[in-house]
C-alpha cells in the first residue's frame, strides 16, 4: 500500500518543496508547433513557470487523452506520444523526460469517491501535455502524470469529479488543464498566426472571461446557453473540458488571473488562466 496523502505531504516538506496550496492553471495550448517556436505565447509560459512555486508533482488533464471511463496514468517512465500529423520532423524529436508519479496516481484514484477511476500503464505524455510543460518547466525534473477525459460524460460529471482533486492542491500537486476555450479547426486561418480574431471567437471568449471573473461555474458548465457563438467555438467539447476541471478547483479565497489573453490563427483563443 502506498504512502498516505498526509505522510506524503510530510515528506514533501522535508525535501524543501512548497508547503503552500498550489495554484491550478488552464493553458490554451494551440498548435503543436508552439512546442518548438519562440513567440509571445511561449514566452508567457516561460515567464509564468518562473513565478510558480515548485510542485512535488504535476497532474495534467489534456484535451488529447479522451477515453471511455476515467483513468490516471501510473507509469513510472511515461512514454512520449506524438499524436499529431503533417508537422516538421523537428517536432517529432522533442523529448520531455520527466518521471511519472505512480504512487500519487494511485492516491488520486483513491480520493475520487463517486467515480471508479482506473489505473493506466499504457498512456504517456501527449502533445497537449509536453508542448506546454517544456516551456513551463524546461528541466523536466518534476514528476508528471495525466488524468484522462471521459468523452462520453456531461460537463457536470467533469466538474464534480474535479472537486475531489482539490485535496491534491493542498499537498504540492500543480494541476494543469490543457485545451483551448475556442477550438474549431475547420475555421482557423492556418496561413496567419496573427490573423485578426473573428467575431464569434471574440464573443465566446469574452463571455467565458466574464463567467470566470464572476466565479460563475454553473455558467461555464452551461456554456451552450451563451448562444450561436458557442456552437462555433465548441463544435465538440474535448478542448473546453479541461477548463471545467480548473474552474472546479477554485476555492473562495483563490484569486483568478490571466497570463495570456490573445488569439492565434484568427479563431483560436489562447487564453491562459491561473487560480490561486
Amino acid at each position: 500500500m502506498g504512502a498516505s496523502i498526509t505522510s506524503w505531504a510530510d515528506e514533501m516538506r522535508r525535501n524543501g518543496y512548497s508547503e503552500q496550496v498550489m495554484p491550478a492553471i488552464f493553458v490554451g495550448h494551440g498548435s503543436p508547433m508552439n512546442a518548438i517556436e519562440e513567440n509571445d505565447f511561449t514566452r508567457s509560459l516561460q515567464a509564468t513557470g518562473k513565478t510558480l512555486p515548485k510542485p512535488k508533482a504535476i497532474l495534467c488533464i489534456s484535451a488529447h487523452w479522451l477515453t471511455n471511463g476515467t483513468f490516471v496514468n501510473a507509469s513510472p517512465k511515461p512514454k512520449m506520444i506524438y499524436d499529431m500529423y503533417g508537422f516538421p520532423e523537428e517536432l517529432y524529436q522533442v523529448s520531455y523526460p520527466a518521471n511519472g508519479a505512480p504512487e500519487l496516481a494511485k492516491q488520486t484514484k483513491d480520493i475520487v469517491e463517486t467515480v471508479d477511476v482506473k489505473l493506466d500503464y499504457d498512456w504517456g505524455f501527449d502533445h497537449g501535455c509536453w508542448s506546454v510543460l517544456r516551456h513551463l518547466f524546461p528541466n523536466a525534473d518534476i514528476p508528471v502524470y495525466e488524468m484522462s477525459i471521459d468523452y462520453n460524460q456531461p460537463m457536470q460529471y467533469h466538474y464534480d469529479l474535479a472537486r475531489y482533486l482539490k485535496k491534491l492542491r493542498k499537498n504540492g500537486v500543480l494541476i494543469v488543464g490543457s485545451g483551448n476555450i475556442t477550438h474549431n479547426l475547420r475555421l482557423v486561418n492556418m496561413a496567419d498566426i496573427n490573423a485578426k480574431p473573428v467575431d464569434w471567437a471574440l464573443e465566446f471568449d469574452s463571455n467565458i472571461k466574464i463567467l470566470l471573473n464572476e466565479s460563475n461555474h454553473q455558467g461555464l458548465i452551461d456554456f451552450h446557453k451563451i448562444g450561436s457563438s458557442a456552437r462555433y467555438a465548441v463544435p465538440e467539447p474535448s478542448h473546453y473540458i479541461p477548463l471545467i476541471y480548473i474552474a472546479a478547483l477554485q476555492s473562495r479565497q483563490d484569486n483568478l488571473s490571466y497570463f495570456y489573453e490573445d488569439f492565434h490563427y484568427g479563431s483560436l483563443s489562447m487564453r491562459c488562466v491561473k487560480i490561486g
